[in-house]
């Protein structure tokens, strides 16, 4: 079976739906752990734009699969 993933740009940011299509969490979930910081700082770019920092995700995505290897 093929998956369809969105490739996550070497730098650059990422929007939250883009995120959540890499990452399967509600949206709630999500602000939540932002702002508890267990997942990475947004950025804004304006009123009414949020973005992720390209590196942080593809760094918590690593380190996430890095913990469930050591259970």
């Amino acid at each position: 079976m093929s998956q369809n993933h969105t490739p996550i740009p070497s730098c650059g940011f990422l929007r939250l739906h883009q995120i959540m299509e890499l990452i399967p969490i509600s949206r709630s979930a999500w602000w939540e752990g932002c702002r508890t910081g267990r997942y990475p700082k947004p950025v804004k770019l304006g009123p009414r734009t949020t973005v992720w920092r390209a590196e942080d995700i593809r760094a918590f995505i690593e380190n996430a699969g890095k913990d469930n290897d050591k259970k």
